[in-house]
Formats: C-alpha cells, sequence, structure tokens
C-alpha cells in the first residue's frame, strides 16, 4: 500500500475527479500547455533544420505535432472504454525517436521517417495488454528510477538555454536575473498559502519574464509567417516508405517509450492522490499506453512524428495542486488552436530562452523529486539501493562520453545514448536478476545503514 497516497490528496486544490470552475480551468490549462508546447515543436525544427526540410514542410510539421498532442491529450484525460489513462497528462513529440528519424531521413527522407514511425507503432498496442501480467517487472523501483533520470536528463537544457543571451547585445547577466526573478515569483505564489496564488504561479512567472524581457527590449518578435492563416492535416502527405534494417531501431524505441511513459503515469497517480499499486493502477496504465500507441499512429497519418506522455505535466500539477483530469479537452482545445492556426501560437514559440530554462529547472526538477517519491514509498531495501546507483550510474553516465559512442555500433549506440533509455533497461534487467526479497531472505546488518 502506498502510504503518501492521502497525503498528497490534502496538498491537491482540486482532485482528479473534481469539477473546476472554468477561470481556475483556463488558468491551470494554459500553464499545462505553455509547459509543453515550445518543447513538443522543438523536434520537429530540429529534424528540419538537420535534414534542410523546405520551410512548407517546417510549418506543417510543427502544427502536426500540435495537432497530434491535442489528440493525445484528450485521449490520456477523457479516456474512452480501456484507452486512456484518465489522469490529467498531457502528450507531445518525443525526443527519442531523434537519432532513428535522422537515420532514416538522411537515407530516404520524410517519407522514410513517416513510413518507419508507422510500421512500428504495433509495438506499443500489442505490449500495453500484457502489461498487468509484468507488474512484478515494472515494479515501482523501476518507474521511479526512469521518472528521476527524466527529470535529471532534462535538466541541463534548462541550464543551457538559462546561458544563453535573452537578445543580441544584452549583458552576460541578464539571462541568470531573469531566471533568478522567474523562479523567486514562482516560489513566492507557492509560499502565500492561497490556492489561487498557487494554480497561478507559473503563469505569473512567465508573464513577469516576458514583461521584464520587454522593458529592457530583449523580447524578440515572432517570424512572419508565409501568409497562410489556417494548417489542416493531410492523409500521408510525404507519402511512405520502408527499410527493413531500420525497425528494429524503432520499434526499441517505442519499447523505451512504453518504460518512460509508465513511470511518468505512475508519477501523476501518486500525484493525484491515487495507489500506485493494483488492479485500477495496471489499467491505467495499460489505457495510457494504448493512447499513445493510437496517437502516434494519428500523427503519422498526418505525416508528423511519434508522440509520448510528457513528464512536464507533474510538475506543473505540483505546482499548482490541480489534477482534475476533465480540463483536459480545454488542454486539447488549445493545443488544436495553436496546431491548426499557427499565428496563435507564434508569441509563444519566441518565449525568452531565461524565461523558458527557469520553467524547465523548477518543472524538470519537481518531476526528478516524483521520481525519489517512488523510489522510496516502499522502502528502499539494500538490495533496491544497488539496482538505484548502478542504474543511476549508467544513465547519467554513460551519454556523457559522446566521443566513445561515437565508436560503437549503431545498433549499441542506440540503446546507450539516451540516458533514460540506458538506465531505464538496467534498472529492469537487475530487478529481473537480482532476487527480491520474496524470493531470498536477505541477511539483516548492512541494509540498515542505507
Amino acid at each position: 500500500m502506498s502510504e503518501p497516497v492521502n497525503a498528497q490528496s490534502t496538498r491537491l486544490v482540486y482532485g482528479l475527479e473534481d469539477k473546476v470552475p472554468l477561470v481556475p480551468a483556463l488558468l491551470v490549462s494554459l500553464q499545462q500547455v505553455g509547459a509543453m508546447v515550445v518543447g513538443t515543436i522543438t523536434p520537429a525544427l530540429i529534424l528540419s533544420g538537420i535534414l534542410h526540410f523546405s520551410e512548407q514542410d517546417t510549418a506543417y510539421l510543427v502544427s502536426m505535432a500540435l495537432v497530434a498532442s491535442a489528440l493525445g491529450t484528450f485521449l490520456q484525460t477523457m479516456r474512452f472504454g480501456v484507452v486512456g489513462s484518465g489522469l490529467l497528462s498531457i502528450t507531445g513529440t518525443s525526443f527519442a525517436f531523434l537519432a532513428p528519424l535522422i537515420q532514416a531521413g538522411t537515407t530516404g527522407g520524410l517519407s522514410l521517417m513517416v513510413g518507419m514511425s508507422l510500421a512500428a507503432t504495433p509495438v506499443q498496442l500489442v505490449l500495453a495488454p500484457f502489461l498487468p501480467k509484468l507488474k512484478r517487472v515494472f515494479t515501482p523501483l523501476v518507474s521511479g528510477i526512469v521518472v528521476l533520470l527524466i527529470g535529471l536528463s532534462l535538466i541541463p537544457t534548462g541550464m543551457r538555454s538559462i546561458a544563453r543571451l535573452p537578445a543580441e547585445g544584452a549583458p552576460a547577466w541578464s539571462g541568470g536575473l531573469i531566471a533568478l526573478i522567474v523562479i523567486s515569483v514562482m516560489v513566492v505564489a507557492q509560499s502565500i498559502g492561497k490556492a489561487w496564488a498557487r494554480m497561478a504561479a507559473v503563469l505569473v512567472g512567465v508573464i513577469t519574464g516576458y514583461t521584464i524581457c520587454g522593458m529592457m527590449g530583449w523580447l524578440q518578435s515572432p517570424v512572419q509567417s508565409n501568409g497562410s492563416w489556417i494548417t489542416l492535416p493531410q492523409l500521408f502527405p510525404h507519402g511512405l516508405a520502408f527499410k527493413w534494417e531500420l525497425l528494429f531501431p524503432f520499434a526499441f524505441i517505442y519499447l523505451v517509450c512504453v518504460l518512460e511513459a509508465m513511470g511518468d503515469i505512475t508519477a501523476t497517480s501518486q500525484l493525484s492522490g491515487l495507489p500506485t499499486d493494483g488492479p485500477d493502477h495496471w489499467v491505467r496504465i495499460r489505457g495510457g499506453i494504448l493512447a499513445d500507441g493510437l496517437t502516434c499512429i494519428g500523427s503519422t497519418l498526418v505525416g508528423g512524428f511519434p508522440s509520448a506522455t510528457y513528464a512536464q505535466n507533474n510538475g506543473v500539477i505540483q505546482m499548482t495542486g490541480v489534477a482534475a483530469r476533465r480540463i483536459g479537452w480545454i488542454m486539447a482545445i488549445v493545443l488544436l488552436c495553436l496546431g491548426l492556426f499557427p499565428p496563435v501560437g507564434r508569441w509563444i514559440t519566441v518565449m525568452p530562452p531565461s524565461v523558458l530554462g527557469a520553467l524547465a529547472i523548477m518543472l524538470f526538477g519537481l518531476v526528478a523529486v516524483s521520481g525519489l517519491r517512488l523510489m522510496v514509498a516502499g522502502g528502499l531495501s539494500q538490495r533496491d539501493a544497488l539496482i538505484a546507483a548502478i542504474s543511476l550510474g549508467v544513465g547519467i553516465g554513460v551519454p556523457s562520453q559522446e566521443e566513445w559512442l561515437e565508436t560503437l555500433p549503431s545498433v549499441v549506440q542506440t540503446f546507450l545514448e539516451s540516458g533514460v533509455s540506458a538506465g531505464g533497461l538496467v534498472a529492469l534487467l537487475l530487478n529481473l536478476l537480482i532476487p527480491s526479497s520474496d524470493q531470498k531472505k536477505l541477511k539483516e546488518g548492512p541494509a540498515e545503514l542505507l
């Protein structure tokens, strides 16, 4: 049983099934979307830059990333039959697919990228129904390690954003000062003790950052549009292609996304005041993985890239105290509008880097804390500490050795280049190989020191 569940429930302003008034619902929805919208369009921008896509293709990929995010968020939060976690989850384009997508794009362009993404989607749909039977494999310890690695791996991106100058000619210290002010505003809002202040903390911090940058002349203008005010999805706009040798890398990343989604959904369950074990929990996980799989199919059908459940929403839930899933339809509508009407979202995409970095540090730090909570919820035995130590060492250490990774075979490199996948797989294997206390009586003694 998860003892912290009730404690977490008392910290929520609105629980999972609560009806949130319209104004607070809009407030929280905008913060949820604002925390992830830049992240969900970034993979498309990165791929377009590396593979030299046309402006028209780039604009379409960005729009479809947001449309797919709207679909996934709607399926996850509103829950239709066995599809959806029924939690306040939000989806976005997965960064995990960058390496195989670049490989496919270099070989065969957009048609091969989309074709391989679509061909490997059955991995999630086939695996999802069997997850409840694999609960001894995917334990809270494994989920906690994955969530912790997700948070730790994303925090450096926030610091890199803070280190960037808000504008050309700005002082070297300007990014750090703005980030400090934004974080301070969010902390003060959290400390007031009022529900409205807590729910508005992220939004107030972002608005403060925008205001300061605007006053100093550091706010960049959005890129001018090509004159199009609406972007409609098209079926297979780039065509489809397939190569057998690329199937395994894509299938493996889908498996990694399953592991990440399980960790994210488990963390969201905990933050929503729900137990992180038992039949209901596994039904939520199964539904969440199915929703991710269907979202990936929908995204690739319209020429986009695979999506995944994001971790950012867990940080926003902790900040705002709102875990009500019914605001998911508002979040989906906002994302859909940003995707179908590109001019609406241009000011969001030019968020000052120091503001984005401050937001990232705060939210991803809270994601890492969620992972720690999952790891220690049932107590941390000597065995658990050993698994965590090795997994975190691999997950943090291996990706830092980029030159060494480049010398390895491409298949091995695919396994190891992501700290989340490397550490998560190590945790999974060690959890299977090292006997638990149920299988073998561990002697008392050194475990008490951990």
